[in-house]
């Protein structure tokens, strides 16, 4: 279907430009949503007798855009969902709950400016684009956590993954340096580990006579 554009349209063209767009999309997406007319020799002369008013009334939005855009670019949220231990989400993040969370951080942002490449279904970092104007856009990155405290971690780069490993590194150095200690406690209590009788640690038994009587020779009786 040939439609005129009423504002630029990502992949399509400019404001002005007669395209040619796939009847679905232009019939439920760009005329209901007023970006579009069908490209009849009445619209376009309607279109061309606006042009002055539709590309100041673009300036503005366009600015209003970049003043919003300029504060929520490199924001942060939190949403607080439950997930197995392998970090797997029940239930994933999407653009309404990225949407909701702007709201709720003071934006005004609608789902449908959301757009994003798949739903985060784990738990850690998600991006997620919003479209302000044509022509302006955010990103805003959505920490997908089971706490807050969680998320505070994701915040320093590191994953529960990695808080996991850490904790199970740290239970197996406590664990070697208990026999450690208790190695050193037997060691202080007089377990001596030469056999009864080699002081001299030689191995052998020493002779109770004593250096002295041993260098006498055998006892006779």
């Amino acid at each position: 279907m040939d439609v005129v554009l009423l504002e630029r349209v990502a992949k399509l063209g400019q404001m002005g430009d007669v395209v040619s767009d796939k009847p679905g999309h232009a019939r439920n997406f760009l005329l209901p949503q007023g970006k579009a007319l069908r490209a009849t020799k009445a619209n376009i002369a309607q279109f061309e007798a606006q042009r002055a008013q539709l590309e100041a009334r673009n300036l503005e939005a366009k600015g209003e855009a970049e003043r919003v855009g300029a504060e929520l670019d490199g924001q942060q949220f939190v949403i607080i969902r439950s997930a197995s231990e392998s970090g797997a989400l029940y239930g994933s993040v999407t653009s309404r709950d990225a949407a909701e969370a702007a709201i709720e951080g003071g934006f005004t942002v609608d789902r449908k400016q959301v757009v994003i490449d798949k739903p985060g279904k784990e738990l850690g970092l998600h991006d997620f684009s919003v479209v302000l104007h044509p022509e302006v856009s955010a990103t805003i990155t959505i920490y997908g956590a089971r706490s807050v405290e969680e998320a505070e971690l994701q915040a320093t780069g590191r994953s529960i993954q990695d808080l996991r490993a850490e904790e199970d590194a740290e239970a197996d150095f406590d664990i070697a340096e208990l026999f450690d200690d208790v190695g050193a406690a037997a060691a202080e209590d007089g377990d001596d580990p030469r056999p009864a009788g080699d002081a001299d640690g030689d191995g052998m038994m020493d002779d109770p006579r004593g250096a002295e009587g041993a260098d006498e020779g055998p006892t006779t009786l």
